[in-house]
């Protein structure tokens, strides 16, 4: 039988291609295994899989009883198929806290470590078989590592990720600011996406003292494309709250040049999580917040009512 092996929902790059590359290394040692994603995937994913010539992954919205899976780039059952527990969990790969919840028919391979990337795991897990990856499969690991760590501007970057992600570079001669520069261009065109779409499109959710959020992030080198729709935004998350079960969505956007968050600031409620959060003085719909990039170690953390 087939191991699907996919990421979190509203798929990211790494969420994209960590599956590709799993799949890839499966194969490559006798298992039948092939990548999903579970959601569209940002524009950024896009640009990478059409760059390293991959089809994007079937799109799948749930799995079957004792369906074998490997699950990427998260352990959140929140973030999975709705019938993940009575799929075969055959090995779970990732690089976030461990939220709990996931229930398995027997005893797996779980490796869960404080890096950037998914990828630079798998890549440590491979062994000596990495040596024997194709450029495609190199080209993905290294957009990977790229995208989670912004170009190495993410408090998350560690001397792994940058120490492989140059070593990959190297191999496929690529100038690293160059590429990452392309690959922002790309992550910053949401000019297709509707308000609801960009509120979900790189999104987690998070409970703060009994209090649902869907923290939802956009990354851009250009946020005033997305800034000047704040007003609709800030409207349509009132829905999107309603539709998936949360008290509150909460849009940080955030400015990969600048290096810097901008908070949109609907109500009372989110004036308050800012102030005490980040303490933050607030004095309108928007707060900006210097140095915050990443929502695993600057943002989730962070929040409090």
């Amino acid at each position: 039988m087939t191991t699907f092996v996919f990421g979190h929902k509203a798929p990211d790059t790494d969420s994209t291609g960590a599956p590709l590359i799993w799949e890839w290394y499966l194969n490559s040692k006798g298992v039948d295994a092939k990548a999903k994603l579970l959601g569209q995937p940002n524009t950024e994913a896009a640009f990478v899989a059409e760059k390293w010539g991959f089809a994007l992954p079937e799109i799948i919205t749930d799995v079957e009883n004792d369906q074998p899976v490997v699950i990427v780039d998260t352990n959140n059952p929140a973030e999975l198929p709705a019938n993940i527990n009575n799929a075969d969990i055959q090995a779970i790969i990732d690089h976030h806290k461990l939220v709990g919840g996931l229930e398995t028919k027997g005893p797996i391979d779980i490796t869960i470590r404080p890096l950037a990337c998914t990828v630079t795991v798998m890549h440590d897990l491979m062994g000596a078989d990495a040596e024997t990856m194709p450029d495609n499969i190199k080209g993905l690991m290294l957009s990977c590592i790229l995208s989670d760590t912004l170009e190495f501007r993410s408090p998350t970057t560690t001397d792994t990720d940058r120490a492989l992600a140059q070593k990959l570079a190297a191999e496929l001669n690529l100038d690293i600011a160059a590429y990452a520069s392309e690959m922002f261009e790309a992550k910053s065109d949401v000019s297709a996406f509707s308000d609801a779409e960009l509120l979900r499109m790189d999104s987690k959710e998070y409970a703060v003292e009994g209090t649902k959020f869907r923290v939802s992030v956009l990354e851009t080198t250009a946020p005033k494309i997305i800034l000047d729709r704040k007003a609709g935004l800030m409207e349509t998350s009132i829905e999107v709250a309603k539709e998936d079960g949360v008290d509150q969505v909460i849009l940080f956007v955030v400015d990969i040049l600048r290096e810097e968050a901008t908070l949109l600031v609907p109500n009372d409620l989110v004036k308050t999580l800012a102030e005490k959060s980040f303490g933050a003085t607030v004095s309108g719909d928007t707060v900006v917040l210097p140095g915050v990039m990443s929502r695993k170690k600057q943002i989730i953390p962070a929040l409090k009512l």
